[in-house]
């Protein structure tokens, strides 16, 4: 069953909806903020909601400190990238239909497992479940769970300020990979380290890949997707190797990416336009779902990221798939009645043109 945050929901302390203006330096925004108490013992956590008294110092920011290891290492694999795509015409079409499988399992390890599952407590899965999307999220290698969801809920908390990670308000190329090639703002560290992450220590199975992340990256990311074409149907190591693993895995980053970068910065804000994470249909297809950004961080504690079902939202429809098997449960959904509101009250108008 789906719950619903209304202000008609069985749980009324739980549908509060309060309204606040807040600053966060020149910026004005308003929030839709649930009663924190009752939300947190409901998803078991608090920490993806704006924080609205947070302040930026003043003062010159500080220095940029390259992380040349990083530069590196993204410079090859995005050579690597280029290279495969001259080999897609060589490739037998099962060693395509392979690396596309292996894109959406991946993508799912981010999607929903460690945004909507551990990021956002948005559903409940089962331990079969939790396995599956902690492997997948292992072959997706974008850091493990517990530091991805750290990164996030920041992200979220601190949106569009020296605390995010990947701080849209520094441009795109920055929010898109920048921020991976230099050290963290302090502040990002700092606010990293003062998060309640207790819920995902007591996640065995996020713990155990933790501790055992790197050798899962290597067989999961790299080995498996390569050496089944070469063992299975006899294709070239070199296309196994560069097709199902390097391109899959650069396309991969780059549609995660995309919802830091584009969905920031182009696209419409029928929900709250006081803030830039805007609704891209584009992303939302590369990245299963996680274009409804708008939405997304209007409403952080909705399952599907989005008021529209399975359009354009792989992702979605997975969790619905897991729950009608009793793997998943417990989906958190906003009623039409308050996405309603919010829109005439915040948003830009363009939910009326459709």
């Amino acid at each position: 069953l789906s719950k619903e945050f209304s202000s008609t929901s069985s749980t009324p302390a739980v549908g509060t909806v309060t309204s606040r203006v807040t600053r966060n330096g020149n910026a004005i925004m308003e929030k839709d903020l649930l009663n924190h108490e009752d939300l947190a013992g409901d998803r078991g956590t608090i920490d993806d909601i704006f924080d609205e008294t947070y302040r930026e110092k003043e003062g010159p920011k500080p220095p940029l400190r390259y992380v040349w290891r990083n530069i590196i290492l993204m410079s090859l694999l995005h050579l690597g990238a280029l290279f495969a795509l001259t080999l897609i015409p060589s490739a037998k079409i099962q060693t395509l239909a392979w690396a596309l499988l292996c894109f959406l399992l991946s993508a799912l390890g981010i999607t929903a497992g460690s945004h909507r599952l551990w990021s956002h407590r948005s559903y409940k899965a089962t331990l079969p479940l939790r396995i599956f999307l902690t492997i997948a999220n292992s072959m997706a290698f974008q850091n493990d769970i517990y530091e991805w969801v750290r990164d996030h809920r920041v992200h979220h908390k601190f949106s569009e300020t020296d605390a995010d990670p990947h701080n849209a308000m520094r441009g795109f190329f920055f929010s898109h990979i920048g921020w991976l090639l230099v050290r963290k703002h302090p502040d990002v560290i700092e606010k990293g380290q003062k998060l309640d992450l207790s819920d995902i220590k007591a996640d065995k199975v996020v713990m155990f890949q933790r501790r055992y992340y790197k050798p899962s990256v290597v067989l999961l990311c790299f080995t498996l997707p390569a050496v089944v074409p070469w063992y299975f149907w006899d294709e070239s190591i070199v296309i196994s190797f560069f097709i199902p693993a390097i391109l899959r895995y650069t396309v991969g980053l780059n549609a995660t990416w995309l919802v830091n970068s584009a969905a920031h910065m182009f696209g419409n804000r029928p929900y709250d336009q006081n803030i830039n994470p805007r609704e891209n249909p584009l992303v939302s297809l590369g990245a299963l779902g996680e274009g409804f950004h708008n939405y997304h961080h209007t409403f952080p504690y909705d399952y599907s990221t989005s008021e529209f079902g399975w359009r354009f939202n792989l992702t979605t429809a997975f969790i619905d798939l897991m729950c009608l098997l009793g793997l998943a449960s417990d989906r958190k959904k906003v009623s039409k009645e308050v996405i309603l509101a919010r829109k005439m009250r915040t948003g830009d108008g363009s939910h009326k043109s459709g």
